[in-house]
């Protein structure tokens, strides 16, 4: 027999967690948990304040109403919230065991605080080295000069660089200016330069800095082609929207010969091993964005491996279903 229960969490954000000038001081979201002949399936449906397009309570509505016809054996499609089709996705995958088990639980190492502790650091990362640097913060010229010096002290060192549409045309040259020519091709990527695609593409070809899309993949009129100066897309699933629609994108961005990155949305820990599957299964090879956990005072449920904070469990959750 059947059975769904839908749960409301809370947890505690470090106090610098700023998204689109909103500081955050929780996280808060939802799990369904299916039952079916033996069998479970687990999602997690959590909106991000400024980046979704629905609310928490929006989402519950959806969730519990969905969570509630399944139960009871009727075949619903999808709610078309993202959040809420993504977590439903990743439940039905689970109890379904459609969802690959193998996880890639690298992260690409997000480089902030102390200038000397930062460079040991990267320095001393095994393998490939990788790191992601947030740009568009402060001013395009400090951007500039810190990427920069970076580039030049680590001579193996690939950046991904995201600037969240931060930038005018101007801002977005003050920064190349002070980008050595010979160190851009050890820009990976350089997410979402300027506020409008047009200005993005201008910029990529103008510097060549190879640029990537984020936000642009929910424009409502974006479309995947091949484009001088993109190589890369980022894939936000709880922002994208069901399992399919993951693989639908994924798929039309190889075609093109992009690298694809999996990425977060500050999801909780049960939500983030879950995303380690996915670009495990489905982008092998690539380093996912999976570098939010430490945002958070506390896990939930499932563990992040190497993780030192205390992972609660179900006493916390509120349940609505």
């Amino acid at each position: 027999m059947r059975q769904a229960q839908v749960y409301r969490w809370q947890l505690p954000l470090d106090a610098g967690v700023v998204l689109r000038d909103r500081r955050l001081k929780t996280r808060d979201g939802l799990f369904v948990h299916l039952q079916d002949a033996g069998c479970e399936g687990w999602g997690e449906i959590s909106p991000l304040p400024g980046f979704s397009q629905e609310t928490l309570d929006e989402a519950q509505q959806a969730v519990v109403a969905w969570a509630r016809a399944w139960s009871e054996g009727q075949l619903l499609p999808l709610p078309e919230l993202p959040s809420a089709a993504f977590g439903l996705s990743c439940a039905l995958a689970e109890l379904q065991n459609t969802l690959p088990q193998a996880a890639d639980y690298r992260a690409a190492m997000l480089c902030a605080g102390d200038p000397d502790d930062l460079f040991a650091t990267l320095a001393a990362l095994p393998g490939e080295k990788v790191a992601k640097v947030k740009v568009g913060l402060y001013e395009a010229v400090r951007d500039g000069m810190v990427v920069n010096l970076l580039l030049e002290s680590i001579d193996d060192l690939h950046l991904r660089l995201d600037a969240n549409r931060a930038w005018t045309p101007l801002k977005a040259q003050q920064f190349a200016k002070y980008v050595n020519p010979d160190y851009r091709s050890r820009i990976a990527f350089l997410e979402e330069p300027c506020k409008t695609r047009e200005d993005s593409l201008a910029f990529a070809r103008e510097t060549g800095i190879t640029i990537a899309w984020d936000e642009s993949l929910r424009d409502e009129d974006f479309r995947f082609e091949a484009q001088e100066g993109v190589g890369a897309v980022v894939i936000k699933p709880t922002l994208t929207g069901s399992l399919q629609k993951v693989q639908q994108q994924v798929a039309a961005a190889k075609a093109l010969g992009l690298t694809v990155v999996i990425s977060s949305s500050i999801e909780s820990s049960l939500g983030l091993t879950q995303l380690a599957r996915i670009a495990a299964w489905l982008t092998p090879g690539t380093l996912p964005g999976l570098d939010t956990l430490h945002l958070m005072k506390a896990q939930l449920l499932r563990r992040w491996p190497d993780s030192d904070l205390p992972c609660l469990q179900m006493d916390v959750l509120e349940p609505l279903l």
